[in-house]
């Protein structure tokens, strides 16, 4: 019991610090453009997340199109119908573990829904929306 009991406070605090540098670093470029900025936002997140665009392929998507609503869940890739496991952090310990990879996800996932890499502000809001689910 006491092993599992660690081992979770260790996820967890691994996880709570690799999110917290990774949002400090967008609060931090956000800063240099709008000296006044308070925070990121969960429900900008949420807009940004879940509004559909014609994305990379010429399709209408959004993040949801392959993510799905339930962010506790697995769902299946809009375009290739492989199984994307859940982004949530809460129901997959895996997720927003590695900062190399949150930037390489967020990236390519801006790329294929608005055809732009998003900004600091948007990355900021999406990633403080996925982490609350």
């Amino acid at each position: 019991m006491k092993i599992l009991v660690v081992s979770t406070l260790i996820v967890t605090f691994s996880f709570s610090a690799v999110v917290d540098d990774y949002l400090d670093s967008l609060k931090q470029e956000v800063l240099k453009e709008n000296p006044s900025f308070k925070g990121f936002d969960a429900k900008r997140g949420e807009e940004i997340f879940t509004s559909k665009h014609i994305g990379k392929k010429g399709k209408e998507i959004s993040c949801t199109s392959c993510h799905g609503v339930d962010l506790s869940k697995s769902n299946e890739n809009f375009f290739t119908g492989k199984v994307i496991e859940p982004l949530s952090p809460k129901a997959n310990k895996k997720r927003f573990t590695d900062i190399a990879e949150i930037e390489k996800w967020m990236k390519r996932n801006f790329n294929d829904v608005y055809v732009r890499e998003g900004t600091a502000l948007e990355k900021g809001d999406v990633t403080t929306y996925i982490i609350n689910q």
